[in-house]
């Protein structure tokens, strides 16, 4: 690490000014587990993002906020972050196979894992983020953790709030929300927002600004039906369609692009979700959930980054070994992948009362049913391609909550998951894999007062295996296994000063079992000299470990001023993995690259966020946030690396009864940042197809204006 990262990371974790007349900071909720708990109460490592600090961003997207949470990171690949990781274990994109997700996706209790580019954040009343295998809780896609996304409730009294922004890339924002009552035992919440920008490419082959544009579109609704104290019924209805481009690489790593097609990034979602709560008597509740998710996407690109008369007039003639000119010349090729996915759950438990000195207890079944059609075009392939995946998920799960003593706790959690799928495609592939998997938790938790946890944690998660459908790959690899997680954390988490001080702290070590790793092989198409074929493939490394620490701090110092830190160190690691697809194995002698000891791919050594905010009178505030993040491997296919960066992110407003005006600004110094890249292969034929890295940028500066009224 280098000194200024240091000291940066220092300061973070050691803030201190003068206290005045001090005000404490209000609980947090955490809704995600079995029990709704004060953030402070939760015996695991976890993140809440509230709305306040959301639109403080002027964030429209669940990637535009996730560096705030200590060891989380995100890929792209694609018009917005659609893959996740938590502690370096997460996917990083998806082609033609169905991927089995390492981090949960949970929007109002629908289950859009996978699905990241419908996370928007309309109406978004808090984001949980819990770190560590949820294996107890979730079962088979939350090895590395769960992001469980909550959206405002229904109000007992009318209430709204109507928002515009504009900002810079021709971006505007509407958005609206209207809730309250209906009746006497009935509420109901209405959101509604169209956000659009023409995006931070631009293609200098066709004289366009907007060809990774953002047009999308977000609709909520919820029922709240309330006949009885011990009854309530939610019922959440959910709409996204975006119809983004997406043009994200250029030969020159540069924001301008070459492409003649360039490509899109499409999801249409219509999904909902019923949550019963009902109380059997004094002491038991049953709580029913079922949701269901019905999403059309559509994901394609140029894939050579270029237009066909790149080469015309000899400009791609480039001298060989022997001093020799050779003539290249370009390649003209799309793919376009659209999936049509549904994805149906169905989640009953027991849930006992927690009462002090007695035992507590969960019981519950879980049944998921998820479809998904594939139609592939891609210029080279002899015809289109398609296919059809279907897989089943049944579980039951149970946990025990044992008081040892008045303040000693135990806790203890199974679940026992069996997995069956199929796959057939155009290709005559035909896999139907199936598996039994067994994930849990033992946990001691000491409640040394009303706002001070002490605890341990032993925690075991998995992920169930799968195939790959090319028939490139070798026999040998054309399956892969389950992979499994054991964590052992300690914790501890307080609130000090009146309880206008909340802190937490987290170490933690994390064994790998069989890691699933995607690799892939790069071939020339016959009749081209081009490397424009990719074959994809997921395979298992012997095992992995990971070490680190995660840490927050809030303090309200007093009425007008507020600070906050976050850190996250991570040390992770292949322990046993020779790769025959690394791109410095010897493909032509069959050496293979050792692994051993590398670095996993999008797992950051550090991360930490450092801000406060201020009223400078009733009215008037400032925000401003620092936020850092190490430099990291994009995968383990290549040496590609990220730059490490630090970002300020800044607002300024007014805030008056009813109503609020705000400029905002992120990457207020214009930093350049990656979040995609590749290594493994050259895609310039003025450069003779020479291996190089290319890499997808974040977000440049963008500055907003932003209104709000509230009644």
């Amino acid at each position: 690490m280098k000194p200024s990262n240091f000291r940066l990371c220092a300061l973070a974790l050691a803030i201190s000014a003068p206290v005045y007349a001090q005000q404490t900071i209000e609980e947090i909720r955490v809704t995600a587990d079995f029990r709704a708990a004060n953030l402070n109460e939760l015996a695991t490592s976890a993140t809440v993002i509230d709305e306040r600090t959301i639109k403080s961003r002027g964030a429209e997207h669940l990637a535009q906020i996730l560096n705030i949470a200590p060891n989380v990171n995100f890929s792209a690949g694609a018009s917005r972050g659609r893959f996740f990781q938590i502690r370096g274990i997460g996917e990083r994109s998806q082609f033609v196979e169905p991927v089995n997700p390492s981090v949960g996706l949970l929007v109002d209790g629908i289950d859009l894992t996978g699905l990241g580019g419908a996370a928007t954040t309309l109406d978004i009343a808090q984001v949980e983020i819990l770190r560590g295998p949820q294996g107890t809780l979730f079962g088979a896609n939350a090895l590395a953790g769960l992001i469980n996304m909550v959206s405002g409730t229904p109000t007992e009294t009318f209430s709204g709030e109507v928002a515009a922004t504009l900002g810079d890339y021709n971006t505007r924002t509407t958005s609206g929300v209207l809730s309250g009552p209906l009746s006497d035992t009935v509420s109901a919440r209405l959101a509604l927002e169209q956000h659009r920008s023409d995006g931070y490419q631009d293609n200098a082959y066709l004289d366009t600004d907007d060809n990774a544009r953002i047009d999308e579109q977000t609709a909520r609704a919820k029922l709240r039906w309330q006949p009885a104290s011990d009854m309530t019924l939610d019922i959440t209805g959910l709409y996204v369609n975006a119809d983004n481009g997406y043009d994200g690489f250029s030969l020159d790593n540069t924001r301008s692009t070459l492409s003649d097609q360039p490509g899109h990034d499409r999801i249409e979602t219509l999904a909902g979700s019923t949550r019963l709560e009902l109380g059997l008597n004094d002491r038991l509740k049953m709580v029913g959930l079922i949701s269901h998710a019905t999403s059309d996407t559509e994901y394609g690109y140029d894939e050579d980054w270029a237009y066909p008369g790149l080469c015309e007039d000899f400009s791609c003639v480039v001298k060989d070994e022997q001093g020799q000119e050779v003539q290249y010349y370009g390649y003209n090729s799309i793919d376009n992948y659209q999936r049509d996915i549904d994805n149906t759950t169905v989640d009953l438990r027991l849930v006992s009362s927690t009462q002090a000195g007695s035992l507590g207890w969960v019981a519950g079944v879980y049944y998921r049913d998820q479809a998904e059609a594939l139609y592939r075009q891609q210029t080279y392939l002899a015809e289109d391609f398609t296919s059809e995946f279907s897989a089943e998920n049944t579980a039951v799960y149970g946990q025990l909550d044992i008081p040892l003593a008045a303040k000693l706790t135990l806790v203890t959690g199974l679940r026992y998951e069996e997995r069956s799928a199929s796959y057939r495609d155009s290709d005559g592939a035909n896999f139907a894999p199936g598996d039994d998997m067994l994930g849990g938790k033992v946990s001691l938790e000491y409640q040394a007062s009303d706002n001070s946890l002490l605890y341990g944690l032993i925690s075991r998660g998995y992920k169930a295996g799968g195939f790959n459908s090319d028939s490139a790959i070798p026999f040998d690899d054309r399956e892969y296994q389950p992979e499994f997680l054991m964590n052992i954390e300690l914790g501890t988490k307080f609130a000090a000063l009146d309880n206008t001080l909340t802190a937490s702290l987290a170490l933690f070590y994390q064994d790998r079992d069989d890691i699933q790793t995607k690799q892939s092989f790069v071939t020339t198409i016959e009749g081209e000299n081009c490397p424009c074929d990719f074959s994809d493939y997921t395979t298992n490394a012997t095992s992995g470990s990971a070490y680190g620490l995660e840490t927050e701090l809030n303090w309200q110092i007093s009425d007008a001023l507020a600070v906050f830190s976050s850190l996250g160190l991570l040390r992770s690691e292949f322990d046993d993995f020779i790769s025959y697809a690394h791109a410095q194995a010897d493909q032509d002698t069959g050496e293979p690259y050792d692994l051993s000891g590398h670095d996993l791919p999008h797992a950051p050594s550090y991360q930490f966020t450092l801000g406060g905010e201020y009223y400078f009178t009733d009215q008037w505030f400032a925000r401003i946030e620092l936020e850092g993040k190490d430099s990291f491997y994009f995968s383990s296919r290549h040496e590609a690396q990220s730059d490490a960066y630090e970002l300020i992110n800044a607002r300024i407003g007014y805030n008056a009864e009813h109503w609020q005006l705000a400029l905002w600004a992120r990457n207020l110094t214009d930093e350049d940042t990656q979040v995609r890249g590749f290594g493994s292969f050259g895609n310039d034929p003025r450069k003779g197809y020479a291996t190089e890295p290319y890499y997808q940028f974040g977000e440049p500066r963008v500055v907003g204006l932003s209104g709000e009224y509230r009644f």
